[in-house]
């Protein structure tokens, strides 16, 4: 009898040795389908976030067209309110525009203040907002190229012949 557990001992380490060694071997690394299958999930999501954050520009552009059309609309509302002019001045060379009030008296404009941020005038600036900073405001020509300003009339109409505002992706 002690000769038997002698044998199934070593019948039991030789087991155990070929499962560690069968477990050493097995690990070889990854196969080739494997490998392909893990490629295409990074190739499918590469091709979903690069068209994301390569257009970060054109919607800005966007955000800022629809921006200068609300208060393009603002300065309309606020004339026919008020039955004064109100209009919208633009600077190409600072990337901004303002609201504003003709001053019959003065003859100048006045800034109006901001209609949210009280205390804050009413001027709208690409390069120092960060969620429009990659927006240049290229051009904006009224009455015939001359101005860089559009006002309305008590009636909310345009004084002059209409014009352009041309928005460019910065960078």
């Amino acid at each position: 009898m002690v000769m038997k557990m002698k044998d199934l001992r070593r019948f039991l380490a030789e087991q155990i040795q070929e499962a560690e060694n069968d477990l050493h071997t097995s690990r070889r690394g990854f196969t080739l389908v494997e490998v392909i299958i893990v490629v295409v999930i990074l190739s499918i999501a590469a091709m979903m976030a690069i068209p994301m954050m390569s257009s970060a520009g054109s919607v800005q552009i966007r955000s800022a067209a629809d921006a200068i059309a609300a208060d393009l609309e603002y300065a309309k509302s606020m004339a026919i309110s008020h039955q004064q002019n109100y209009g919208v001045v633009f600077d190409t060379i600072a990337d901004s525009y303002k609201v504003v009030e003709y001053n019959d008296v003065t003859y100048k404009d006045d800034i109006q203040g901001h209609p949210v941020k009280r205390g804050f005038p009413y001027t709208i600036n690409f390069r120092s907002d960060s969620r429009l900073n990659k927006v240049d405001l290229v051009t904006a020509n009224f009455d015939g190229g001359s101005a860089n300003k559009i006002y309305f009339d008590y009636l909310g109409s345009p004084l002059g012949n209409g014009g352009n505002i041309t928005l460019q992706a910065d960078g």
